[in-house]
């Protein structure tokens, strides 16, 4: 027994269990660490705001002509016109007459016409012929005025060839209208000089038709006797001056002629002729 409790005493005791380790705690997390805040972005610099465009300008109502608007109207254009070479001045007047005008000086320069081809004794059909050239001479120019801005204080050199350009605009209108080869002749060369200074092909002498010839002193006298946008119109004694200054311009049997029915009243004045009954029976037909 004694020898069994000694073997039990000599026996290793059990080694007593270790203590759990105790795991350390979870540290805890850090906050997270914030992000910081964003650097507010610079507000936008506002754009500038668009200037405004300008109201177009309204076309003025439409007011009853009186005599002090008139005047301040042609006084706008006399200054604007005085600002142009006076090679340009002659012609700047072409595109900016009013239909009215324009009328008004065909219908002078076809009665003169016609005078003159009676007072030449051409045949009775070449007369009537030169009543329509007359009154059609300057057509061209209604169709110029679509494609041509004049501009108030400068007639450009491209304008000015433009200008030149109406009688051929004008024989081409009344070709397309079937009027008579004559006719639109008379129109195309109205514009030609006899010493072959004029346009559109500086024809000279004989080589122009006879009835441009008439159109052209026709033309010039009605235009000096009448009122443009930059001068007064000329008397006429100052106008026959001014022609005879430049005959060597004119067919001088046509001038003439001119000359001749101008001088037909009974007190010798110059004067353009009277309307005839023929002239106005022509007149209706166009």
């Amino acid at each position: 027994m004694s020898k069994k409790k000694n073997r039990e005493k000599d026996r290793p005791g059990k080694a007593p269990k270790p203590e759990k380790v105790l795991k350390p705690e979870k540290t805890p997390k850090s906050e997270k660490t914030k992000k910081p805040e964003k650097t507010p972005k610079p507000e936008k610099t506002p754009k500038p705001e668009k200037t405004p465009k300008p109201e177009k300008n309204l076309k003025p109502e439409k007011a009853a002509k009186t005599e002090s608007s008139s005047g301040k109207k042609h006084g706008r254009k006399k200054e604007a016109d005085s600002l142009l070479p006076p090679r340009y001045q002659r012609t700047v007047h072409l595109l900016t007459r009013s239909m009215s005008e324009q009328l008004e000086h065909g219908r002078q320069v076809s009665n003169l016409a016609y005078e003159i081809g009676r007072e030449m004794q051409l045949p009775e059909e070449e007369c009537r012929q030169l009543i329509i050239a007359g009154f059609f001479h300057d057509i061209g120019k209604t169709e110029l005025a679509n494609e041509t801005a004049v501009q108030e204080q400068q007639m450009v050199v491209e304008e000015m060839n433009s200008v030149r350009l109406h009688p051929e605009k004008g024989y081409d209108i009344l070709k397309r209208h079937g009027f008579s080869e004559e006719i639109c002749r008379s129109v195309l060369y109205h514009h030609e000089n006899w010493d072959g200074s004029g346009y559109p092909f500086n024809l000279e002498g004989s080589n122009i038709p006879l009835g441009a010839c008439i159109l052209r002193v026709c033309d010039v006298f009605c235009a000096l006797v009448s009122s443009r946008p930059y001068r007064e119109a000329f008397p006429p004694g100052t106008a026959m001056e001014m022609m005879i200054e430049e005959i060597r311009c004119y067919h001088v049997g046509v001038f003439l002629a001119l000359q001749r029915v101008l001088h037909r009243g009974a007190d010798g004045e110059i004067s353009l002729p009277e309307v005839s009954d023929e002239v106005k029976g022509v007149w209706k037909t166009l």
